[in-house]
C-alpha cells in the first residue's frame, strides 16, 4: 500500500523560506542574468533640440522654359532637311529649306534691273549737273529705284519663308516631315523647346499663401532620377485663387544643365515653409491612443513612463513635440509596443 506525502503548511512556509533565501544570496551575475531576462529590449532616442524644416508638399508638371511646333509659312515641296532628331540647334540656324528656284530667279531679276536703275540715275544725276537734263528726269530715275529696292526687299522676303530657322535655341523633338514632301503653313514639322531651365507648376493651398514669396527655394524629386535633388526658386505666383479647390497656381524655374527634366514630367515638390528650433522624436516613438499620442520615457535606472505629448509638424519620419517632453530625456524609438508603464527595459542603443 503506498503512501502519499502530504504537504501541510509549516511544510509550504519553509520551501517558501527556502527559495527567497536562495535568491537573496543568489551570485550578482546571476540575479542580473534573471533581470534581464525579464526587461523588454528596446531602442532610445535622446530628445535634443534641433533645426527642423517645416515643408508644404505638392505635386507639380514640367513645362519648357520656350516650347514651339516647328511649321513652314509658305506651300513648298521639301528641298533640303538639315536637321536630326533630338538635335541641339541655336537660334537662328536653318533646319529646313523649301523649293525656292523661282524666288532666286526673281531675286536675281530684281537684282540686274536695280544696278541698271542704279547706273542710269548716276548717269542722269551726272547731267543735271551739267544742266543737260532735267530735274524731273532726275526724280523719276529716282523714284524707280525706290521702288526697285521695295521689290528687292518683298522678294527677299518671301525667298526667307521658304527657310525655316530656330527661333530660339533649344532641343528639337522627332522630324515629322521627309525629304520631297509638299508642306503647307501649320503642318508640324518638328518640335523645338528650349530645356536650360524647365518651369514647373503647382498648386498650394490657401493656408500657406503667407508662407510663400517670390525667389522662395524649392526642392524637387522626380521618379525618372529617384537620387536626385533638383532645385529652383518660385518665379511667379497667381493673381486668382481657385474659388472651387481653394487653392493658388505657383510656377518654378529650375536650372536644367544636362537636360534631365523633359516637359510633362511629375515632380514631388518641397517648398520650405519655415525653420523651427524645437524638440523632435522620431515617428515610429509615437503610440496612438484613440485621439491621444504618447511616447515611452525609460529613467536612468531603465524605467519605462507613459507619457502622452503634444505634437506639431510633421516630416517624414520626424515628429515636432510641442509640450511632454524636455531636452536631455530618453524615449523609445523601437520596442514600444510591447511594453507596459512602468516596465523595465534592456536598453540596445541610444541614437542622438
Amino acid at each position: 500500500m503506498s503512501t502519499r506525502t502530504k504537504i501541510t503548511p509549516i511544510l509550504f512556509a519553509v520551501i517558501l523560506i527556502a527559495a527567497l533565501v536562495a535568491y537573496l544570496y543568489m551570485p550578482v551575475d546571476q540575479a542580473e542574468e534573471v533581470r534581464q531576462s525579464q526587461s523588454t529590449p528596446v531602442v532610445l532616442h535622446k530628445v535634443n533640440e534641433t533645426e527642423f524644416r517645416v515643408l508644404v508638399e505638392a505635386l507639380g508638371t514640367t513645362i519648357a522654359n520656350e516650347a514651339v511646333n516647328i511649321t513652314a509659312q509658305s506651300s513648298d515641296v521639301v528641298d533640303q532637311i538639315l536637321f536630326d532628331d533630338g538635335q541641339i540647334v541655336e537660334a537662328g540656324q536653318v533646319l529646313l529649306t523649301l523649293n525656292s528656284r523661282e524666288e532666286r530667279a526673281r531675286v536675281n531679276e530684281l537684282e540686274i534691273n536695280l544696278a541698271e536703275a542704279h547706273r542710269q540715275y548716276k548717269r542722269l544725276k551726272n547731267l543735271a549737273k551739267e544742266n543737260m537734263a532735267s530735274a524731273q528726269l532726275l526724280d523719276e530715275q529716282e523714284a524707280k529705284v525706290k521702288a526697285l529696292k521695295a521689290q528687292r526687299e518683298i522678294a527677299n522676303t518671301k525667298l526667307a519663308e521658304l527657310e525655316v530657322r530656330a527661333p530660339f535655341a533649344g532641343k528639337l523633338g522627332i522630324r515629322q516631315i521627309s525629304l520631297g514632301a509638299l508642306v503647307t503653313p501649320g503642318m508640324s514639322i518638328t518640335t523645338l523647346d528650349d530645356l536650360h531651365q524647365v518651369k514647373v507648376d503647382f498648386s498650394i493651398s490657401e493656408a500657406h499663401l503667407s508662407s510663400i514669396s517670390l525667389e522662395q527655394s524649392i526642392a524637387a524629386k522626380s521618379i525618372a532620377w529617384p537620387d536626385e535633388l533638383f532645385k529652383g526658386r518660385v518665379k511667379s505666383i497667381d493673381s486668382r485663387m481657385d474659388p472651387i479647390t481653394r487653392a493658388i497656381k505657383v510656377r518654378a524655374v529650375i536650372d536644367n544643365p544636362d537636360y534631365k527634366l523633359r516637359p510633362g514630367m511629375l515632380l514631388q515638390i518641397d517648398l520650405q515653409k519655415q525653420v523651427l528650433q524645437t524638440l523632435v522624436v522620431p515617428e515610429s516613438a509615437l503610440i496612438p491612443i484613440q485621439e491621444k499620442q504618447f511616447v515611452f520615457v525609460v529613467s536612468a535606472d531603465n524605467i519605462s513612463e507613459r507619457r502622452e505629448v503634444i505634437t506639431g509638424h510633421r516630416i517624414p519620419g520626424q515628429v515636432q513635440i510641442i509640450s511632454g517632453l524636455t531636452a536631455g530625456e530618453r524615449v523609445v524609438k523601437e520596442g514600444g509596443l510591447r511594453l507596459k508603464n512602468g516596465g523595465q527595459v534592456s536598453v540596445l542603443s541610444v541614437e542622438e
